[in-house]
């Protein structure tokens, strides 16, 4: 093996070592899996390009190189999108069996961010959204997320704030116990399969949202929509009780959710946000084509 050979694995092997972390920026930032892997990936490549000697700090440079790969994907979207964001739109959720988390490292785990705050960054401006996401969730300073957006470190901080607010302002309490999830979610999946209006109401927040995502092909009853109010998303949730009655409780991001399995094939994912024992969002993804992409996971893992 030569010398370069030599370098090029230790860089690789270094490279890996923060994979997981790069993986986590990029999901908070896209809120695509798949758009996730593509940009840790691009900053794999663009390491490759780039005279290793002048870096300091590893972790560091990657961070920011991803952040700004994925910026560059934000600013791309907003320029093409002629319409707001669609108010259907549901993030990627990741996935898993309750059996393979420990509950108190669940807040350490690299995809632990709520399906709800996805929505919720989907409305940042990309700028706004990289100082949030690089800063407040990444502790990376002012000074080095400053020149990604081509801005003082002061207007920077700016940026930061005023995303702050508005995740503040928008993103729903949720309830963090798992134990205390599972009873709510127990009693709506007993209402919804028993075809109980009444016990459905009384386990949803008055002002509940139910936010459906099937892509842009599904049309009629099953087409993307958003609910509110108790009684609109119960009389919903009684249309498709048979999701429900096919469904098992998992672990959906950083909280109790449903995954609806047919015949080997996800048929949707569903993140629930609750608080003082109501349910308070349903956020639901059956877009078959986006389902299609999502690792199902292995019951004997």
């Amino acid at each position: 093996m030569t010398p370069v050979d030599d370098d090029n694995e230790v860089l690789a092997r270094r490279f890996e070592e923060h994979r997981g972390h790069l993986k986590a920026v990029a999901y908070r930032m896209l809120g695509s899996l798949t758009e996730a892997e593509d940009a840790v990936q691009e900053t794999w490549l663009r390491l490759g390009r780039t005279d290793t000697d002048g870096i300091d700090n590893l972790g560091g440079w990657l961070t920011t190189v991803t952040g700004r790969i994925c910026l560059d994907l934000l600013r791309s979207r907003t320029a093409r999108r002629e319409q707001p964001m669609d108010e259907t739109f549901v993030p990627d959720p990741v996935i898993r069996h309750l059996s393979q988390v420990d509950p108190e490292q669940q807040a350490l785990h690299a995809d632990s961010v709520g399906v709800a705050l996805l929505v919720v960054l989907e409305r940042l401006e990309p700028d706004e959204r990289l100082a949030f996401v690089l800063h407040d969730l990444f502790a990376v300073p002012f000074d080095d997320i400053a020149p990604v957006v081509e801005r003082s470190a002061a207007a920077t901080r700016q940026l930061a704030s005023r995303a702050r607010r508005r995740v503040r302002d928008a993103a729903p309490s949720s309830e963090p116990d798992l134990g205390r999830q599972k009873q709510v979610l127990d009693a709506f999946m007993a209402a919804a399969r028993g075809g109980d209006f009444e016990a459905l109401v009384a386990v949803l927040h008055p002002d509940v949202v139910l936010r459906a995502d099937a892509g842009a092909l599904v049309r009629g009853m099953a087409a993307s929509k958003t609910l509110q109010g108790a009684k609109t998303v119960a009389e919903s949730a009684l249309l498709f009780a048979q999701y429900t009655a096919a469904s098992r409780v998992v672990l959906v991001n950083d909280a109790l959710g449903l995954l609806s399995v047919v015949d080997g094939r996800i048929r949707s994912v569903t993140s629930v946000t609750s608080t003082d024992g109501r349910i308070t969002g349903l956020y639901i993804l059956t877009d078959p084509d986006r389902l299609e992409r999502l690792d199902l996971p292995n019951d004997n893992s």
